[in-house]
């Protein structure tokens, strides 16, 4: 097997996640994934899907991820390895779906409107 590629998308953040058959090393942007994201919690969201499987040391990770913050980037990568799993191999797809990690996150910020401060924030109005 080679290099398995997919790009997974949350927020602003997008991930692009190259799999390959390793010992469970995930690389994010040239550093350790306990070096790129100390939080544990964005760590375990990170590994999901592959702990879901138990295949975390079967394959080695690298991952080229920019925009968004630290928490929309975890979950684009998260969606990377999903998409990257289920092209490696297609039975997988039903235990990553039933735990939502097949699913494209919708949910952006909200633009900013001509006439208010914010979103749907108004400018201050008093009659008098």
């Amino acid at each position: 097997m080679d290099v398995v590629n997919a790009i997974g998308r949350r927020k602003a953040a997008v991930a692009r996640v190259y799999v390959s058959e390793g010992k469970g090393q995930i690389t994010i942007n040239k550093r350790e994934l306990k070096d790129y994201l100390p939080a544990e919690t964005l760590q375990y969201v990170v590994t999901q899907p592959l702990n879901k499987l138990g295949v975390a040391e079967n394959y080695d990770i690298k991952v080229n991820v920019y925009g968004g913050g630290v928490k929309g980037q975890a979950e684009a990568i998260r969606l990377g390895i999903s998409r990257a799993l289920v092209k490696i191999d297609e039975e997988n797809k039903p235990a990553l779906k039933s735990e939502g990690f097949m699913t494209r996150d919708a949910r952006v910020v909200e633009r900013k409107k001509p006439g208010q401060p914010k979103a749907r924030k108004k400018f201050q109005f008093s009659k008098r």
